[in-house]
């Protein structure tokens, strides 16, 4: 089972390949091949490579699958006395994708 730690829209997100993952959206259409560049970790069941903070040697391939929108999220502010009340939601726009390969590149 090969897995790698990547940083991606701001977060560290652990990834196999064949599976599919939401990250905040990103600049790409639907059914484009992306590159993954920010690889913290790679385990590849016989060893691990640690980046410094980046491992250089690594080619991770994705597809971006759709662009959608996460839950609503529920914002109320109040002051407490002074008869101020304020309701918002929020709803984060996500890009679905396919974690196709993962390959470690040999110098």
């Amino acid at each position: 089972m090969i897995y790698a730690i990547i940083e991606a829209s701001g977060k560290q997100i652990w990834i196999q390949p064949g599976c599919f993952y939401d990250i905040n959206k990103i600049d790409a259409k639907p059914g484009e091949i992306i590159k993954l560049e920010k690889t913290l970790l790679i385990n590849n069941n016989t060893e691990v490579f640690i980046g410094q903070p980046y491992l250089n040697n690594v080619n991770i391939t994705g597809k971006v699958l759709k662009h959608l929108r996460g839950r609503k999220i529920t914002i109320f502010k109040m002051k407490p006395k002074k008869n101020i009340r304020q309701k918002n939601g929020h709803r984060q726009e996500l890009s679905r994708i396919l974690i196709q390969t993962i390959e470690i590149v040999n110098n």
